[in-house]
């Protein structure tokens, strides 16, 4: 059960509601983000939600019966809209650009993808300066002074940065620097982390775990939500099973389940999809058309000197080729009536 409360309701009217759904068997949860005030009700009884609806201080009630309440779809049934500013959104109904590299290295280099960006009309850029690395020895990020000054190229530039978040330690230090957190594919369970960005008036993409199911996926947004953060993004970057002719399986399937369960937006990764430059466009445009909000993408001038994943990487004119692609194939995905 989601009781949305009032913005105007007292402490007496909410201790005496509170004591009354308690009573009819469920354990209450009360929920305060940046957009509204919820109590969250856990029980296994019948409820007739008629009982309370005419209350004083309750604006609506839904009986959810997900695991995942307050990110499901069951009671919002309006998407959400993650609005960055600037004009700069990812929502239902549009489709977002999101490109830049695996690893953000030099300051040459985030002028030249800033720049590129910029000449295909891409608003958000994407890049890792805290990296989590398989091997110890391979290439971990510039860290915070490298964000810092790519924060100063991007604001110049207007441009929107998307960057990963691996520890909560993390998280006041890069405030003032990003416009979305990215919680990647191995940190999607981190629930302290998870918590953590629930306190944070930002927002937040949470990458679907290396193995990870839909269910596991919407959970870890439900933390995030019920922390107190209702600005969330989903996305699905592939999965790892037993193929090995690609880096990861890119589950298209997830992406218009994941729109009929939630009301969250939706993005889709095929470089880390499917990790293969060659099939990357491929897969950018079967994501579009199967419902996708938005196509988050590597891209650097000369993939094959990256520090990192330039194997799943497209150039700077793959890349200008793509971001027209995409917009074209939404056009054509509305023109079906598909969205």
């Amino acid at each position: 059960m989601i009781i949305q409360l009032k913005s105007d309701i007292n402490a007496n009217q909410k201790e005496a509601l509170i004591a009354e759904v308690q009573q009819a068997g469920y354990k209450i949860t009360e929920v305060k983000t940046q957009l509204g005030d919820y109590l969250i009700g856990i029980g296994k009884k019948d409820f007739d939600i008629r009982k309370i609806g005419q209350k004083e201080g309750i604006q609506d009630i839904h009986i959810v019966s997900d695991e995942y309440k307050l990110v499901s779809k069951k009671w919002k049934v309006a998407p959400t809209t993650i609005d960055l500013g600037d004009g700069v959104c990812i929502k239902d109904g549009d489709m977002a650009v999101i490109a830049g590299p695996c690893s953000i290295e030099s300051e040459e280099q985030i002028r030249k993808v800033i720049n590129h960006l910029k000449e295909n009309n891409i608003k958000m850029m994407r890049g890792g300066v805290f990296k989590p690395r398989s091997s110890p020895y391979a290439f971990r990020g510039l860290g915070l002074d490298g964000l810092k000054l790519w924060y100063e190229l991007a604001q110049e530039a207007g441009i929107k940065i998307v960057t990963e978040v691996m520890q909560v330690s993390q998280i006041e230090e890069m405030y003032p620097y990003v416009d979305i957190y990215q919680v990647g594919a191995r940190n999607t369970q981190n629930f302290n982390l998870l918590d953590e960005l629930g306190k944070v008036d930002k927002a937040v993409m949470i990458k679907r775990g290396i193995s990870g199911t839909i269910e596991e996926l919407l959970q870890s947004a439900e933390y995030v939500f019920s922390g107190g953060n209702e600005k969330l993004i989903l996305c699905e970057r592939g999965i790892r099973t037993y193929e090995r002719a690609s880096r990861n399986t890119l589950d298209l399937n997830a992406v218009p389940i994941l729109k009929a369960k939630s009301h969250l937006p939706v993005i889709v990764d095929p470089s880390h999809g499917i990790g293969l430059r060659e099939y990357v466009t491929q897969m950018a445009l079967a994501g579009v058309m199967a419902g996708a909000d938005g196509i988050i993408y590597e891209t650097h001038e000369i993939p094959e000197k990256a520090y990192s994943d330039g194997q799943q990487t497209l150039d700077f004119t793959q890349s200008g080729m793509l971001a027209d692609w995409i917009r074209r194939t939404f056009e054509m995905r509305k023109s079906f009536d598909l969205v």
